[in-house]
């Protein structure tokens, strides 16, 4: 299966070529940029014209990008404003934070993507029909702007009463938005379980995100290391039966040694090819 890297994993570095070759030096053949303002800022042309001029000549490959999830650059803390959410039910309030993905999306224009990762609401976060309503709007004017760019939207399973993968499918359903699938098996290993959620979600997973939890906490651990409880040889097993569709794309929790994790990384991948 193909490999992908997030770098989710030094997320709180500023992305660089450097930390990009380390990852083409390290054998892994592409990546996916996790947006937020102190490790890509995607309003920064000159960061992204910097690796766009690299890209051209390397043979990583932009696999996808995560939609950012706060404004500001310290994970959301500065407060409740900095949270990006196409829930937003204040119309212009959504808009705003629409736009915000917006900037995301246009780095397709300078390094050419697929998808585009996108979460409906926050973690916890309750049901909630006007919720459901903004984030129909919401997506219809993201999948349009992203159609114009070449990149496809793939909704993610959260943890909260939004983005479930039944409640996934029924929004599909209810707003025939023609969308498919990020399978997050650390999220579905929080909520309904693996093996269920990958049944309800498997015909439309285009892409991935392994990491791994104690079942409570969304802790991005490395898959086998200490802590972690998901099953690995059922979910590889799991994978497999549609293979095609996807890749293995590893989303991994910020590590201050990334260099030494690279090797970790690469040892993952030849672990989870071989359960």
């Amino acid at each position: 299966m193909q490999h992908v890297l997030s770098t989710h994993v030094f997320a709180n570095h500023r992305l660089t070529i450097a930390w990009l070759e380390r990852i083409l030096q390290a054998g892994i053949p592409a990546v996916e940029f996790f947006c937020a303002k102190q490790h890509l800022d995607y309003h920064d042309r000159g960061q992204v014209a910097e690796m766009g001029h690299w890209f051209r000549d390397a043979t990583l490959k932009l696999h996808s990008v995560h939609a950012p999830m706060y404004t500001d650059d310290v994970w959301g803390r500065s407060g409740p404003h900095a949270v990006i959410t196409i829930t937003e039910t204040s119309k212009p309030k959504r808009l705003a934070m629409v736009d915000e993905i917006k900037r995301a999306l246009e780095i397709a224009e300078t390094i050419p993507f697929r998808y585009l990762i996108q979460h409906i609401g926050v973690a916890g976060e309750e049901y909630d029909e006007r919720k459901v309503d903004a984030a129909f709007s919401a997506l219809e004017e993201i999948s349009l702007f992203a159609r114009q760019r070449g990149v496809e939207v793939l909704l993610e399973n959260t943890p909260n009463a939004l983005a479930s993968p039944e409640r996934l499918v029924t929004f599909l359903e209810q707003t025939h938005l023609r969308l498919n699938f990020c399978f997050d098996a650390g999220h579905a290993h929080m909520k309904e379980g693996i093996a269920a959620a990958y049944g309800i979600m498997k015909s439309r997973i285009r892409s991935t995100h392994l990491h791994d939890n104690d079942g409570k906490s969304d802790q991005h651990l490395f898959p086998f290391a200490a802590g972690g409880s998901i099953d690995w040889k059922s979910t590889m097993e799991l994978l497999r039966s549609q293979q095609e569709q996807y890749p293995l794309l590893l989303e991994l929790h910020d590590t201050p040694d990334f260099v030494h994790a690279l090797d970790d990384v690469k040892e993952i991948f030849d672990k989870l090819e071989s359960v």
